[in-house]
């Protein structure tokens, strides 16, 4: 380790023999107290005296205006960076980071603190700090000893002279090229040094699924090797393991990846032509398998749910089995969702499939999904196997052992459902053929006689029909086309005469413009009203267009007034959003004091209508409209062009269209109605869908909507209101759900309701993910992405804390 920065006389630290690192700081020069600078463009950064390493702000690939305070290799091409502050909470553009007599400070443009060195002493007084050639960043402290030091607080990554004892550890990252925390852990645990995986909603460690030593101090020595220091003071040598480390000529650093795999690097120094990471050692050898002991607790796999691992150079290979697909194509290990999920199965009340003629099976040799039994047969061959799981709603995949493999020499089927667990591939290992139900395509649905001489006649019949039914579609197709073409030019003329004005687009937005005098007559001088809400008031209008002539318009009572670019600016970005769980804007009036937007017409109002009407919806509906709902927030969260927060996230603000299908409305109109100082004019939300971060002096994030959709889930559940019930003494409707929860009652919310009381487990499930949602605690709550995917079976539905109850080790 590195020795501590102190003041002595460089003549008594040579007499001393002090550690030559001492020396090389003071002859570089030390960061002085009060010393700092900026996240931009510049790269302005503190330097090792050799200039191996640089401490500073690091961009991050794909991110605009977002920036790490990190250390990085500064001779390396591609600045791999060993360590960072901030991972889970990236700084803007100009954030700034200082030394300050209580070490180092990260603050955001507004002032507002993102991180703060933790002191190792207590009421130390910082005096300067130094980048060292070592990758340690230090600081020193008035006295004596360091008060901190980057090498105490690693990351992901440890380099030579670094160690880590019983109370360091190391986190992955959360995919390749993120720099987020994951879901692999190495740390110290009852005398060993472990790798295990993580719960991500409850940040609690499995069981380990790689034991790299025994011992209390893991070190990587300065002459390049990992040890591992036991009780008694002797060192185990880990890695490398086939050739000596030649620190002179290669740098060297050991990574706990994002896929779980611990790996020691060499990168040659000053290489010519360029040069690249090279693995020479890692562990475990071959991780997929670590995850099938089925007597441990490991974690889902490397590769997620319904996904299969396979290893190959020592990482683990994902794939998505047949009718499956990756849930996030730019993630494999993100796990896979069925593809045919939209297609219900229909049941019988004993879980036998209808249609059973709909499926067929596609096979998998030496694969596997070593958990998720729920039926056994033994003993039973492929045809046997095949029918069980082909008649069984449940059934995803059956796992068949062959016959002549086994030791008594019957073969057994394992029947699976959803989600799958742990699979993995293995030709070497792995003695079981997996047997995937799959949707069969029209093509094989299609079963083709042999052709028959006997129909040459019947044969000849047809073709002569043909032909003439061929000549009178094509005498009927341009009657048709003249038709509509005189059709077309009268409905242009009457879009050119609508109100004397002509069509107009905006180019830049590409939606249509309104004069106040069009969306006047449109509304019949706004007189049917459809609604009010926090952004203003919907009326009902009819114009001559493509859109199915209603529309609703909705004018902005109250907004910022910032001019017209700041206006046309969130136009902007509500326009360009396109998800089928969105209503969709047409267009937009902005002319003096006139704020109006234009969407499409809603044939069946808002889901607050819809829910708490005289009828009570049928439960597949209400569960088909939830899910809707949940992944046209995560579009606006996630994958639009530019991040959206609804912030008044309730029945009334969803619609329904003549399908039924749930379609957001109101998204972006929140941050027309934000100053300058951040601060809401004209929305703090609805009544009991208001998250408690609303009432506290903290940055709003997506979180507030996943509290209100957690608010409204359970209000799709129980078609009651999360305000006023007037049910034993319960007033709100978020304390009785998770009073019911967990007594064990959950049937009491439904107690009308024959359809929910008969799907007791997916209503256990969707109370599960509302609890989840509505914790007090931001960070206890998923984000939108993984709601979507437990309501769709893609993830287990973990057990969650009481939601007034904070627990601060959750991550997600």
């Amino acid at each position: 380790m590195v020795s501590p920065l102190s003041h002595c006389h460089p003549f008594l630290v040579i007499l001393l023999g002090i550690h030559w690192i001492f020396a090389t700081v003071q002859a570089q020069g030390n960061v002085s107290l009060g010393d700092f600078f900026s996240a931009n463009d510049k790269n302005i950064t503190w330097q090792s005296p050799s200039g191996d390493f640089a401490f500073g702000f690091h961009s991050i690939p794909d991110e605009k205006d977002q920036f790490l305070l990190a250390i990085w290799y500064v001779q390396i091409l591609d600045r791999t960076i060993v360590w960072c502050a901030n991972r889970q909470n990236p700084a803007e553009r100009e954030s700034k980071v200082e030394l300050t007599s209580t070490g180092l400070v990260l603050k955001d443009p507004k002032g507002r603190e993102l991180w703060r060195s933790k002191s190792l002493k207590n009421d130390a007084q910082a005096s300067h700090a130094a980048m060292l050639d070592t990758g340690n960043f230090v600081i020193a402290s008035r006295n004596s000893g360091n008060i901190w030091e980057s090498f105490k607080y690693p990351t992901d990554t440890i380099l030579p002279t670094q160690e880590l004892d019983v109370d360091g550890s190391l986190s992955s990252a959360l995919a390749e090229g993120s720099y987020q925390e994951g879901k692999y852990q190495l740390r110290f645990n009852n005398g060993s040094f472990i790798l295990n995986q993580i719960d991500m909603f409850t940040g609690k460690p499995y069981n380990d699924y790689f034991i790299l030593g025994n011992g209390s101090r893991l070190i990587f020595n300065k002459t390049g090797y990992i040890q591992i220091q036991n009780s008694n003071g002797s060192l185990l040598n880990l890695a490398p393991e086939n050739a000596a480390p030649n620190p002179e000529s290669n740098y060297y650093r050991a990574t706990l990846n994002f896929n779980g795999v611990f790996t020691f690097y060499s990168y040659p120094r000053n290489p010519s032509g360029g040069g690249s990471w090279s693995a020479w050692w890692f562990r475990p050898r071959d991780i997929c398998s670590r995850f099938v002991d089925s007597t441990a607790r490991l974690g889902n796999g490397p590769c997620g749910y319904n996904s299969i691992c396979e290893p190959i150079n020592g990482r683990p290979n994902c794939t998505c089995p047949p009718g499956f697909s990756f849930l996030d194509e730019k993630n494999p290990y993100n796990g896979c969702k069925q593809d045919y999920t939209s297609y219900p199965q229909d049941c019988n009340p004993d879980g036998s499939t209808i249609e059973e003629d709909r499926f067929a099976f596609k096979s998998m040799q030496f694969a596997d999904f070593p958990f998720s039994d729920y039926g056994i047969l033994q003993p039973a061959n492929e045809f046997e196997c095949k029918q069980s799981c082909l008649r069984d709603c449940s059934c995803a995949v059956a796992i068949l052992q062959d016959p002549t493999l086994s030791k008594d020499g019957n073969g057994t089927c394992w029947k699976k459902k959803l989600p799958l667990s742990n699979g993995w591939f293995n030709r070497d290992a792995v003695d079981r053929t997996a047997l995937f139900k799959v949707l069969k395509s029209d093509a094989s649905r299609k079963n083709p006689a042999t052709p028959n001489p006997s129909d040459e006649n019947q044969n000849q019949v047809i073709l002569i029909l043909g032909v003439l039914l061929g000549t009178s579609a094509v005498f009927n197709f341009f009657s048709l086309a003249a038709i509509s073409l005189i059709f077309f030019c009268l409905y242009k003329r009457r879009l050119r005469d609508f109100n004397g004005i002509p069509s107009r687009r905006d180019l830049e937005t590409n939606l249509r413009f309104f004069t106040y005098k069009d969306l006047e007559q449109a509304t019949n001088r706004f007189k049917e009203e459809l609604g009010r809400g926090a952004f203003g008031t919907v009326y009902k209008g009819e114009l001559p267009s493509s859109f199915g002539n209603y529309v609703a318009v909705k004018k902005l009572d109250k907004f910022v007034q910032e001019g017209d670019r700041e206006f046309k600016t969130e136009v902007k970005v509500i326009g360009q959003t396109h998800h089928k769980n969105l209503v969709r804007l047409i267009g937009y009036c902005d002319e003096g004091e006139h704020r109006l937007l234009v969407y499409e017409f809603m044939q069946n109002g808002s889901l607050s209508s819809f829910l708490f009407g005289v009828l009570r919806p049928r439960w597949q509906q209400r569960l088909q409209i939830a899910l809707g709902i949940a992944k046209g927030l995560t579009y606006l969260h996630e994958e639009c062009s530019i991040q959206i927060i609804h912030c008044d996230i309730k029945p009334h603000n969803v619609l329904l269209d003549d399908s039924f299908t749930a379609k957001i409305s109101d998204f972006g109109l929140a941050k027309l109605l934000i100053n300058n100082t951040r601060t809401m004019t004209g929305i703090r939300g609805t009544k009991g869908y208001v998250a408690p971060e609303w009432f506290k002096n903290t940055p709003l994030t997506v979180k507030v909507d996943v509290y209100s959709f957690g608010v409204m889930l359970l209000e799709i559940v129980t078609c009651r209101r999360c305000v006023e019930i007037e049910m034993e003494d319960a007033a709100i409707l978020t304390e009785w759900a998770y009073e019911c929860y967990s007594e064990g009652i959950a049937e009491k919310l439904v107690e009308n309701d024959e359809e929910a009381r008969s799907d007791l487990g997916k209503l256990e499930m969707l109370l599960k993910v509302a609890i989840w949602c509505v914790q007090d605690e931001p960070l206890l709550r998923p984000s939108m992405r993984t709601v979507s995917m437990m309501l769709e079976g893609a993830v287990q539905v973990p057990t969650p804390p009481c939601p007034f109850l904070a627990n601060p080790l959750s991550r997600f």
